[in-house]
């Protein structure tokens, strides 16, 4: 067993676990945050998408003892209490969803999305940067749709900078 302490969500996590435990094992059989899902165990699909101190990673490609002291948000982190992140109502505005599986990877994606390209994003940079990521439902009109929509919203928070907007 290794010891893991690192903070989710904002929370700091202390555990034992296994060194061999993927850092999307831990946080949903430990932390039970179940909003990132195993879709291929290849890093082919991009569902279980979190951020590892600020970046987008598959979570199914880092170990856990990897993000050792390190901030990991999950889609379970960015709702204020009742209110919705931006990026996330703009996936429920748009109807940016089919059954949903892939979504929380694809929300993640897509502030990731902003954080790198900015918030004036066009469709061509939003189905380019969404590679990594697949959707078995949709042919994506309507994700690209919620993502240039997200965008917009971020950059009406108060204080809005891409890099400070998830």
């Amino acid at each position: 067993m290794t010891s893991l302490s690192i903070t989710v969500n904002g929370r700091p996590v202390a555990a034992e676990i296994d060194p061999r435990t993927l850092l999307v094992q831990f946080l949903r059989d430990e932390l039970r945050l179940t909003g990132s899902h195993v879709g291929c165990d290849t890093s082919q699909c991009g569902a279980c998408t979190v951020h590892l101190d600020g970046r987008a990673v598959k979570s199914c490609t880092v170990l856990a003892v990897q993000a050792e002291g390190a901030q990991v948000l999950t889609v379970e982190g960015l709702a204020a209490g009742k209110a919705l992140h931006p990026m996330q109502d703009a996936f429920r505005e748009h109807h940016g969803l089919q059954c949903g599986f892939c979504t929380s990877g694809m929300i993640m994606a897509g502030i990731e999305i902003v954080n790198r390209h900015g918030f004036a994003l066009d469709e061509h940079t939003v189905r380019e940067a969404l590679e990594g990521n697949l959707c078995r439902c949709t042919g994506y009109h309507n994700i690209v749709l919620a993502i240039i929509g997200g965008a917009e919203a971020m950059a009406r928070l108060p204080g809005a900078t891409p890099a400070a907007a998830g």
